[in-house]
């Protein structure tokens, strides 16, 4: 339970600084023109798996190294749908992409866009925000592997709701055309403009205005304001009791397991906090100065393991408890493990030696805002002795995402337009924007392929859905409900 001391590396591999090349806007449109003649936009639609795949063995291959006593209660959530199946594969599908067409125009990628990886967050100056929220996977990559993933996630959700096959191949195209028309939009923009653009909660009530949903813009407003108390504070009320006049978080195994629990007598009280109390210290040197400052204003009470998400259960994931200026100020942290981007056996090593920096690189390159805790750390010996590396952010800062058991068509199309455009801004930031507008184009070409394989790709996902369900039903994998 040791991190880094100060002489180690806690963040990039050593390497000279990439040279930087201005290309003039007519070799930018010449490059999304070329890219075109090595892969069409017709080809898209292609979807060729490889042979030999065996969806049920490679969820398996990913249990290796996580914690044993939770793979149970992750394959019980991915068995729940073929869509909550589909949101813990985006390591089944970066292998199917592979043998798919993809261009050459690279983005940061985020690796897992699909539509319950989008949502609303509070900036830094206290606006409720939309956008990506989940970097994981992060990895510079083809811009079109994003893209692929977020329609196929709202063909899948729309047959999750019952919609018509029609209305499911037009959420993927609508998905795809916001992203191709923001791409173009953006395009046009100064560096400046499209790196301060962002959806807030303002803009997508002027959204709703314009479609004229009344009805949804009332239930988005009751969302933003529930969103707007979800915080440190709610998070102490919910998650702690008091023991001896200090706020102790409460045991709920297996989803909930206080430190002490988790590591028995192996280690006491006292260090246990004297163990956190350095990994504390060491992931303050990744944040910049100001926010340094901050954090060391609050001290450390306790800590737990929780489990989080779907595709991250058995993955390490821990909440720590810090104090201010007394009881009533808590900040509440996640501290998750990052492993090894399921992008990279085929896309390349991240440049980054640390994965917890990958991702909180690739999530400030791509986030108009990000959490103002956001930073990076590497344990050198964990509890059982094993070097891993983390992120951390707050665990609650008016987070919300969309309920997709209660929203109604409508809705989910305006929602497949809005994570259009957010992928694209995201893109924009990271990539060359007028390169992409020009590979896309103004017509619905590519919109098109990419429906196609998103339709093809919803069928092979609810293959492998029912899959697992066989496997479970022979005894293959076993499952818990948590």
């Amino acid at each position: 339970m040791t991190s880094t001391t100060k002489g180690e590396s806690n963040g990039a591999a050593t390497q000279a600084p990439p040279k930087i090349t201005h290309l003039t806007m007519a070799d930018r449109v010449a490059a999304g023109k070329a890219a075109r003649a090595q892969t069409p936009r017709t080809a898209h639609s292609q979807l060729e798996p490889m042979t030999g795949r065996d969806p049920v063995a490679l969820i398996e291959q990913e249990g290796v190294g996580r914690l044993e006593e939770l793979l149970p209660i992750r394959n019980y959530r991915m068995l729940t749908s073929a869509f909550a199946f589909y949101r813990g594969t985006a390591s089944l599908m970066a292998r199917d992409l592979v043998s798919c067409p993809s261009t050459s125009l690279r983005v940061q990628l985020c690796g897992d866009a699909h539509l319950s990886n989008f949502g609303g967050f509070a900036s830094p100056d206290r606006t409720l925000v939309f956008d990506l929220n989940d970097f994981d996977e992060t990895l510079p990559g083809p811009f079109d592997w994003d893209v692929k993933r977020l329609a196929a996630s709202f063909e899948i959700a729309g047959r999750y709701r019952g919609l018509p096959s029609p209305e499911c191949r037009a959420l993927a195209l609508g998905t795809v055309a916001a992203y191709r028309q923001a791409m173009r939009d953006f395009a046009g923009m100064a560096n400046l403009a499209v790196w301060y653009s962002r959806l807030d909660a303002v803009g997508i009530a002027a959204r709703l205005q314009e479609f004229g949903n009344k009805k949804a813009a009332k239930t988005f407003q009751r969302q933003a304001d529930k969103a707007r108390s979800k915080d440190s504070t709610k998070a102490l009320t919910r998650l702690t009791q008091l023991v001896d006049g200090e706020p102790r978080i409460i045991s709920q195994p297996p989803l909930v397991v206080p430190i002490e629990e988790v590591v028995g007598a192996a280690f006491s009280r006292e260090q246990i906090e004297t163990a956190v109390r350095e990994i504390i210290r060491t992931y303050r040197r990744s944040l910049q100065n100001d926010r340094r400052h901050l954090l060391e204003q609050y001290r450390f009470v306790d800590m737990a393991r929780k489990v989080v998400g779907v595709g991250s259960v058995g993955s390490r994931c821990w909440i720590a408890l810090l104090l201010g200026r007394d009881e009533t100020d808590p900040l509440v942290l996640q501290i998750k493990e990052a492993g090894e981007s399921v992008l990279e056996p085929y896309l390349g090593k991240s440049r980054f030696a640390n994965h917890g920096q990958r991702v909180v690189e690739g999530q400030r390159l791509m986030q108009a805002s990000s959490d103002i805790f956001l930073g990076w750390i590497r344990n050198r010996e964990g509890i059982d002795g094993v070097a891993r590396d983390f992120y951390v952010r707050q665990l609650w800062d008016w987070k919300t995402s969309v309920d997709l058991d209660t929203i109604q068509p409508p809705g989910l199309a305006l929602y497949a337009t809005v994570c259009g455009w957010t992928l694209a801004r995201a893109h924009a930031r990271s990539g060359d924007s007028v390169a992409i507008a020009s590979y896309l184009g103004k017509s619905d070409v590519f919109d098109r392929a990419v429906g196609e394989f998103a339709n093809a790709y919803a069928d092979l996902a609810e293959s492998d859905f029912h899959e697992l369900e066989q496997a479970a039903s022979d005894g293959r994998i076993t499952t818990r409900e948590g």
